[in-house]
């Protein structure tokens, strides 16, 4: 048949930014992503990238290149127009206090308040970080 896969689990996910310091103070101010596991510069491609981490298993990549464009969405479904990733989701332990604390504290747009989700016990909201990526804050019964 094939090789056995070995058990697999997430590391990190990669995101564009036109401003890596602002990015980096935002996340690590929002999310405690405050732990660089990684940083390079690629002067010739014109990027420099940061792996941030919360020293706790979550692991950001921020990508800043020189005349990147943003991306907006009208709305939390939008961006399923293009064949893509579409939001980082992120489990918090108390729904309305993060998405208060981010869209007061932190200045996160904020797009759709603390919902019941589609799974029992699940709610979920979404909110942007500055630049307007798309965040989706879910908690769970478990926590």
């Amino acid at each position: 048949m094939g090789v056995a896969m070995t058990a697999v689990c997430f590391h990190h996910v990669s995101l564009s930014v036109a401003d890596l310091a602002a990015q980096e103070a935002w996340y690590g101010d929002a999310f405690g992503l405050t732990e660089a596991e990684e940083r390079i510069e690629m002067p010739e491609a014109g990027v420099r990238t940061a792996v941030l981490s919360d020293g706790a298993g979550l692991r950001v990549e921020f990508v800043e290149r020189s005349g990147s464009s943003p991306v907006a969405h009208a709305d939390p479904f939008a961006a399923t127009s293009a064949q893509t990733f579409t939001h980082l989701a992120l489990q918090v332990p108390d729904l309305d206090a993060a998405f208060a604390r981010l869209t007061t504290e932190c200045g996160a747009g904020a797009v759709s308040p603390p919902a019941p989700g589609a799974t029992k016990g699940m709610r979920y909201a979404y909110v942007t970080d500055p630049e307007g990526n798309l965040l989706e804050l879910i908690e769970t019964a478990e926590g």
